[in-house]
């Protein structure tokens, strides 16, 4: 993230951080951060408190769900001064290369050879015994035959238009794609265009779950004839964007969102593997909206992240990289000219293994192993 020079407080924050690079940016110099982090971590109430507690329960294994939880730290310290073995799950595709490794544990699960060998190039204090390749419970649900539901039974659901064939607009965060709307409007665009041709077509929306803003009303409100909002089934349980999680029930609803939509347009988020998992093509867009201006962050940039590096070609997914594109890829799509699906695929393997449906297994395993 771009370093902030706005107000006094932020423009010393900024110089302190780039002090810490100065003096740090060697192996000697994170390890002496991380001593130091530690150390402050030690002489906390949490610290004492998440000690106290685990010498009471004593359990074979502390298991922390993501790496990049800066409040597991005190705990998963406290379990290792007590010989506790400690274990977490890289949560994220993008989160190694992103420097997101906040938690330093006994073994680490990662999704794939390819993720174990990033967390062997970017932190090289974690040997490779400590990496146990499991992939990822995030796409299991999409395998799940009992959490499918009938077109009829799940348009009659979210009173959707039998008539028509639908299209998912997966939303993104405001980081990610701060003018997000405007792609949802594009696509209401195309959508209109190619009704006029005798298609008959209409959007699912699904926004981000921890997107609360309002911004995409306006443009829901000027198209709510083709537009139908289901909002993913997330509950948070407190006012951060990392405690607020999925329900059972968001697993059976975005399952058949997949299904029952013809393919999904979105802004560089990993919706693509939901969708090739069901054979659903993948736009994304790549085209930067008029409503840009000096201080909001571009989308371009998040195509040239290194995790995007890991696509074997182009055609890992549509790259949508004009207005005036669109409409003309969807219709492709819809006669079966274009896909992403085949090198998609290809990718999706890449990032979360070989076997998508076996992860949960994997890490009971893993667990099994430490803790036997």
């Amino acid at each position: 993230f771009p370093f902030n020079y706005s107000g006094i407080k932020n423009t010393l924050m900024t110089l302190f951080i780039r002090l810490l690079i100065a003096l740090n940016s060697s192996e000697k110099g994170i390890l002496r951060i991380r001593k130091r982090i530690n150390s402050l971590e030690r002489s906390t109430e949490k610290y004492n408190y998440c000690k106290a507690q685990l010498q009471e329960i004593k359990p074979d294994l502390v298991f922390c769900t993501t790496q990049r939880a800066s409040q597991s730290i005190g705990a998963l310290l406290a379990a290792q001064d007590l010989g506790i073995p400690t274990l977490t799950f890289v949560y994220s595709w993008d989160n190694v290369p992103k420097a997101m490794q906040l938690v330093e544990t006994d073994y680490y699960c990662v999704w794939s050879d390819l993720m174990k060998k990033e967390m062997q190039q970017y932190y090289p204090f974690v040997k490779e015994n400590q990496l146990i390749v499991t992939g990822t419970p995030q796409f299991e649900p999409h395998y799940d035959k009992t959490l499918l539901q009938t077109r009829a039974v799940f348009f009659a659901q979210y009173n959707l238009d039998t008539e028509k064939k639908y299209i998912c607009f997966s939303g993104d965060d405001e980081t990610t794609s701060p003018l997000d709307q405007y792609y949802l409007e594009d696509l209401a665009h195309a959508v209109r265009a190619l009704n006029a041709k005798g298609y008959h077509l209409g959007i699912i929306y699904r926004k981000c779950p921890v997107d609360t803003t309002n911004r995409y009303d306006a443009v829901i409100e000027s198209n709510k004839d083709i537009i139908a909002v289901i909002d993913p089934l997330w509950k948070a349980i407190g006012k951060q964007w990392n405690e607020v999680f999925p329900t059972k029930a968001d697993l059976q609803l975005l399952h058949n969102v997949c299904t029952h939509s013809e393919l999904v347009t979105n802004v560089c988020s990993s919706t693509v593997f939901d969708f090739v998992a069901h054979d659903k093509p993948c736009i994304y867009y790549n085209y930067e909206q008029p409503q840009l201006k000096k201080g909001i962050r571009d989308i371009g940039q998040n195509y040239k992240y290194v995790h995007f590096r890991s696509m074997p070609s182009p055609e890992a997914a549509i790259f949508c990289t004009a207005k005036n594109q669109l409409e003309g890829q969807i219709e492709a799509i819809l006669k079966g000219n274009l896909s992403n699906v085949p090198e998609g695929k290809k990718w999706y393997s890449i990032v979360a293994g070989k076997t998508p449906t076996q992860a949960s297994e994997k890490i009971w395993d893993a667990i099994d192993r430490i803790v036997n």
